[in-house]
């Protein structure tokens, strides 16, 4: 009886498994080989289609979207906005996540602005969205790569905070007071001992906000007009009078998709272990 429940539950699992894979990996097999037909062939997108087999691939739309300008310059907007963004979300963030860690406030307990930062983090954006626009209206930032890096860094940062104090609070302490004994200040114990152990919490913290960042849609597709439209918004305007253009949609989500997954490939045995270091430690 064990033996038969035993197989029936791998059974269960191995068919949930293939079923959820099926269904997450579709829209990215869909993606590809949509931007790899020509336009003749994309017309008839009901059926699906093997390369090789039902058509002949073609790299036309990866080289024509590669060589507008537009796509260029949304592309380097992207780039741009999500790496300033995330390098402020780690700095600022692995020094207030070190200050709450490892120091006692008073007036405000560190209980209190940790759970504060977890608010920011479920706080949805669109409710501060016009507050947003118009504080950038009034500094004269809008459609200026300024007030995307601004405003991805305001939203990402809480995360960073969280997950950094979490780590930090794994980290044994007597290291850095040993640090502090051989003469070291705090500021040198900070960066010459708990930073470069916290290297794969920062590697997939850092990861997240960029990943956070270069998806971004909606402070994107309300504050950029055209100087600073980044790639999201780029893609949401493949809808044209003839209808939607579904070689150039499916060839600007593959560009989209490509860097932070091949990011994501090169560091991946740091993420697990960053995320699962005093994740959900209090």
């Amino acid at each position: 009886m064990f033996r038969k429940t035993s197989l029936a539950t791998r059974t269960f699992l191995i068919i949930t498994l293939v079923t959820a894979t099926t269904w997450t990996a579709f829209p990215f097999y869909w993606g590809i080989i949509t931007s790899l037909k020509d336009r003749e062939n994309v017309n008839l997108w009901f059926s699906v289609g093997l390369p090789f087999l039902h058509y002949t691939p073609t790299l036309e739309n990866w080289i024509g979207e590669l060589l507008l300008p537009e796509m260029q310059h949304a592309l380097l907007n992207s780039i741009t906005t999500a790496f300033v963004s995330t390098v402020f979300c780690m700095v600022i963030g692995s020094l207030a996540g070190y200050a709450l860690a490892r120091f006692r406030f008073e007036r405000i307990p560190n209980r209190d602005i940790t759970i504060w930062f977890f608010s920011l983090r479920v706080l949805p954006p669109v409710a501060v969205a016009i507050p947003f626009f118009i504080m950038m209206k009034t500094l004269g930032l809008l459609d200026t790569r300024t007030a995307l890096v601004l405003s991805y860094t305001t939203f990402n940062l809480p995360f960073a905070v969280i997950i950094m104090r979490s780590f930090f609070l794994e980290l044994p302490p007597e290291m850095e007071e040993a640090a502090l004994v051989d003469g070291y200040t705090r500021f040198g114990a900070f960066f010459r001992v708990a930073l470069p152990l916290s290297a794969p919490a920062l590697v997939s913290t850092a990861l997240i906000c960029l990943a956070a960042a270069w998806n971004e849609f909606l402070f994107a597709l309300l504050l950029s007009s055209k100087n600073a439209i980044t790639i999201p918004v780029l893609i949401s305007g493949g809808e044209h009078s003839r209808g939607v253009e579904f070689w150039m949609v499916a060839t600007r989500g593959m560009l989209a998709i490509l860097p932070p997954a091949l990011m994501a490939l090169l560091v991946q045995r740091f993420i697990v272990r960053g995320l699962t270091f005093g994740a959900v430690k209090g």
